[in-house]
């Protein structure tokens, strides 16, 4: 089942433990995190139809038990309630202690998972910027932002670097989940078997020295930051940790403070030792595939980048179209000054008008829509970011037939909403825009997003 290198390796580091460590009980563990900007757990557990325990790793996190349901095609998960993802991979997004109104950075979001928990502790005070470099993992991550709802979210694409120089000393958390071997997947991949190495582990451990140094300077004195990575490996662990530290004295390793898994151990730092018992692991026999966790502090003292000057954006023309369209369907977003780019209209986080213009910026904030023959046509992000306080809505319920079919495309029967566009809500959950017209809902939730299997 292992490679040779890797158990190996393991054997002579965990000596007799190594089998009681790597035997996992049954299947690799399915799990699901709560959005907390749609709801909260106890609301979802309360109507979901599936076996939930609560998970050991997030407060927000739930293990799932045996179900024939395709939670994936479930109407909530389209209305982006929660986010399925194996339990312990929401361990690193809370031990960052997000709080409303910070300045947060996911150096390595896709696909996304991590960036909508972080999304959710801000509340929608505050500004998440979520970095991805493989443009086909940037779609989805793009996608899955989409579904959860943020509106404070700036998602861009690029190396590291660029990030920490256009924005040194910035952000109040950064979160950097590495690119790794993918030791913690070789029950759920057989590719990551596969594809493993010694040269392997060498790379990752290499590229998640040259994130954390990016990581490193973009946070503000005083800030925290959280490395993990998804593999035992003590190159990219440990090691990696060990050497930051020997690098960096203005860093402090603070202790996870969490009870699940293991204390990190000794023998893994390499030629760096350091206290590894603040640090964590996630063994699969302890209810996941495998995680490692180090939460630093950067000193309060610690030098502060020069001020950079940024030339105040221009202010935007307002657009009529859209004031006229927002006033009829969207009056809570009266006030907010609309942003362009090229011909689609977007509404920017609060706080970042004037930043990151170095950047390669996929998306910023919500994308509102376009003009289009003198009207102005809205997109399906702005009403999955503020479907909810749309004037115009056409409300089901999960028991409701129209739910499915609204969700393979079909129109449906307006009940609620007048003539004119619409926003479509699943128990208060929203599923899109329609328009109504006739006593009927034209659907136009996204054909790549309808169940249509």
């Amino acid at each position: 089942m292992f490679p040779e290198f890797f158990e190996q390796r393991e054997r002579t580091l965990l000596g007799e433990r190594f089998d009681a460590l790597f035997a996992a009980p049954g299947p690799a563990a399915r799990g699901l995190t709560v959005n907390g900007l749609r709801c909260t757990p106890a609301w979802l557990a309360a109507r979901l139809d599936v076996p939930l325990a609560p998970s050991p790793f997030c407060a927000a996190g739930f293990v799932i038990g045996d179900s024939e349901l395709r939670l994936g095609r479930h109407p909530y998960h389209h209305a982006g309630a929660f986010y399925l993802q194996e339990p312990s991979a929401s361990a690193p997004a809370a031990l960052l202690e997000v709080r409303p109104g910070q300045r947060v950075l996911d150096l390595c979001a896709a696909p996304g998972g991590k960036s909508a928990q972080l999304a959710a502790a801000l509340e929608g005070r505050g500004v998440l910027v979520s970095n991805e470099y493989e443009p086909a993992r940037a779609q989805a991550l793009l996608s899955n932002l989409e579904r959860m709802g943020p509106v404070d979210s700036v998602v861009t694409t690029g190396d590291t670097a660029r990030i920490a120089a256009a924005l040194p000393g910035w952000f109040d958390r950064v979160l950097v989940d590495a690119p790794c071997s993918g030791e913690g997947m070789f029950r759920k991949e057989p590719q990551a078997v596969a594809r493993h190495s010694e040269a392997l582990v060498a790379r990752c451990a290499a590229l998640g020295a040259e994130i954390l140094e990016n990581a490193a300077v973009a946070l503000a004195p005083g800030g925290l930051l959280v490395y993990s990575t998804c593999t035992f490996a003590p190159e990219e662990d440990e090691g990696q940790i060990g050497r930051f530290l020997a690098r960096h004295p203005e860093f402090e390793l603070l202790d996870c403070g969490v009870s699940f898994g293991s204390p990190g151990e000794e023998n893994r730092c390499g030629g760096h030792p350091f206290p590894a018992a603040k640090t964590r692991r996630v063994w699969p026999a302890q209810g996941g595939e495998g995680h490692f966790m180090a939460k630093l502090q950067k000193s309060p003292e610690a030098a502060a980048p020069p001020a950079r000057r940024t030339k105040p954006a221009r202010p935007a023309r307002p657009c009529p179209e859209w004031l006229a369209f927002a006033a009829e369907y969207f009056p809570a977003l009266k006030g907010q000054e609309a942003q362009s780019a090229g011909e689609r209209l977007f509404l920017p986080p609060r706080g970042w008008q004037e930043r990151g213009r170095e950047l390669s910026v996929a998306r910023c904030g919500v994308t509102l829509g376009r003009v289009q023959k003198g009207r102005f046509a809205p997109d399906h992000h702005l009403f999955m970011a503020f479907g909810a306080v749309c004037e115009n809505r056409e409300e089901l319920t999960l028991g409701d037939e129209r739910t499915e079919a609204w969700l393979r495309g079909e129109e449906i029967e307006a009940v609620t909403a007048k003539n004119g566009w619409c926003a479509v809500l699943v128990d208060g959950l929203p599923l899109g825009s329609g328009k109504v017209s006739g006593g009927r809902v034209k659907n136009h939730y996204p054909k790549a997003l309808r169940n249509l299997k």
